[in-house]
């Protein structure tokens, strides 16, 4: 397969959660999802363990039934962040509007979710229910980078990806939907998979890193 000309600090600082310009016309070929899970694989587990699994779905009526699970999940999340909306508007108008630009992308995503040409779910062996916090590390920590990882390699191939995972407000009804054993296996998040409308994506905005970073010590 083709990778876009790329390096690999490029595929890093252009990973963007893709939403308006993914392509649902255009069919994605198993091979290159086969492509990019094998690097997934290539990814760090707590004890090398490795019980990670990936749900692939691209039969249409799975498709929307995920879909329709996304919505309701998305219109509970929506309904909750429009007070802070209304705060951030108040106190931060610019910020205000950069959010409102995510949520209208974010709204079209999930009138769109069940379009995608492949939905990715990835889980991990276990439940996160009664862990300790060190434990909950270990269970995330053995499947998110994974899945980071899925999403790198399609990037370099042309494709585009974003992270969602309200989906999980409803977790069980996705499990019953796609035959998951809810009771043995958690669910990380949905990602739905299409090629781009554009191979350009451009850094995003972010807080200065001097902002965020503590040498040595808070």
């Amino acid at each position: 397969m083709t990778l876009l000309n790329l390096t690999p600090d490029e595929v890093l600082a252009t990973t963007r959660s893709v939403r308006k310009r993914l392509d649902f016309s255009r069919p994605v070929e198993p091979e290159i999802i086969r492509e990019c899970l094998e690097l997934a694989l290539q990814a760090p587990t707590g004890g090398n363990r490795q019980q990670w699994h990936f749900v692939v779905v691209t039969d249409a009526a799975k498709r929307q039934a995920i879909g329709d699970i996304y919505r309701r999940g998305w219109a509970l999340y929506r309904a909750q962040q429009q007070p802070v909306m209304e705060k951030l508007a108040a106190r931060y108008p610019e910020r205000a509007q950069t959010q409102m630009r995510v949520l209208s992308s974010a709204d079209y995503l999930a009138e769109h979710m069940h379009e995608a040409p492949v939905l990715l779910i990835p889980c991990i062996a276990g439940r996160a229910e009664g862990l300790s916090v060190a434990e909950q590390a270990g269970l995330w920590g053995s499947i998110l980078p994974a899945a980071w990882s899925f999403m790198l390699a399609a990037r370099a191939r042309g494709l585009g990806s974003s992270w969602t995972s309200v989906h999980l407000l409803f977790e069980r009804d996705a499990a019953e939907a796609l035959g998951i054993p809810y009771e043995r296996v958690t669910q990380a998040a949905l990602i739905p998979v299409a090629y781009t409308d554009t191979p350009t994506f451009a850094p995003a905005k972010r807080e200065p890193v001097e902002s965020v970073t503590h040498w040595d010590g808070w």
